[in-house]
Formats: C-alpha cells, structure tokens, sequence
C-alpha cells in the first residue's frame, strides 16, 4: 500500500458513511476526497460510465434530502455547501467505482472502504443477534413477571394476621389459680 493511502484511517472513512433511504451510503465529495480527485472529475467519471450504475448503486438526493444534510453538519465553512444535488453511493456503487477510477490510489482507497463496509456489517449483524436476544428475555421475563406478582400476593395473604380473632385452643394455666406457693426459707 502506497503511503498517501495508507494515511486514511478505517475511522476516517467510517465517518463519511451515512443511513440515507434506509442504505448505508457515501456521499460523492467524500469519495472524491478519499480518492484525491475533484467532485466535478468524479461525476464527470460517473457520466462517462453512466450505465455501470443503476439505481440501487447510487441516487441523487432531493433537496429537502440535501438541506436535511446541510443542517446534519452544522455550520457550513466555505466551500462546504451543495452547488449541487449530491450523489451519494451504496456499497455497491463504490465497489463499481474501482472499474472507472483506475489509479493506484482509488483501488487501495477502494479496498479500504469495502473493508470498513464489511466491518460495519459484521457490528450491525452483532447488533441485530444481540436485539433478537434481549427481545426474547424480555418476552420470557414478561410471563415470569405475571406468576412472580401471583406468588408475591399469595405470600402476603399469608403473613397479614386474620381479620377475625381466632378462639385459643387447648389448655392454659392461668398463675393466679396455683393452690399453694412454695416458700422461701
């Protein structure tokens, strides 16, 4: 791996990644920087190649989609905001992208992003395990919760004394009725 390629951090790359329409994608500015080229030449790349992506690779968003965005990221410094609708690319669509960016660089950033991609997938895969798990204690618990409210209550009714006084049974010695008292000498 060449050293400008080596400097872009998994992290770096996990930031640029968004959940735009349900899919997680990359915006094409964030591409074009990853990649070292300008977002005009990379458009202009992808209107070159236009039929090597079809829709469920890479979508324009709408501009309520890119106001949302804008507002996403806070204060805009220069340069940073849309002159145009961005496109934005699924996992697929940046896979695509290493047959129409050839240089050395975009297929070593193009590794990386497939990496980070993976990886993302193998954490929400973890996530979803862990969901499914806890959706199905708290199903368990749920049943456990009715019984355990029943054994409480019957606990109690057993401890609270009676409500009528029940009647003594047996023989009581009563100390006044004793016919004689031992004396002390």
């Amino acid at each position: 791996m060449s050293n400008q390629t080596s400097l872009i951090q998994p992290e770096q790359i996990e930031q640029t990644i968004l959940l735009i329409r349900g899919q997680r994608v990359m915006l094409d500015r964030d591409l074009a920087a990853l990649y070292g080229v300008t977002t005009g030449n990379l458009n202009e790349a992808l209107q070159r190649n236009a039929e090597r992506f079809p829709r469920d690779f890479m979508f324009q968003l709408t501009a309520d989609e890119a106001e949302a965005l804008r507002f996403q990221f806070g204060s805009l410094k220069r340069g940073q905001h849309f002159k145009y609708l961005p496109q934005v690319f699924t996992q697929e669509g940046v896979a695509r992208l290493s047959s129409v960016l050839r240089s050395p660089r975009a297929v070593q950033v193009n590794i990386a992003i497939m990496r980070v991609f993976v990886r993302l997938r193998g954490t929400l895969a973890l996530h979803k395990e862990l969901a499914h798990k806890l959706a199905e204690l708290e199903r368990k618990i749920e049943g456990h919760d009715t019984s355990i409210r029943t054994l409480f209550d019957a606990i109690r009714e057993l401890a609270a004394p009676p409500a009528t006084p029940r009647r003594e049974i047996g023989y009581h010695v009563k100390e006044a009725s004793l016919p004689y008292r031992v004396k002390k000498k």
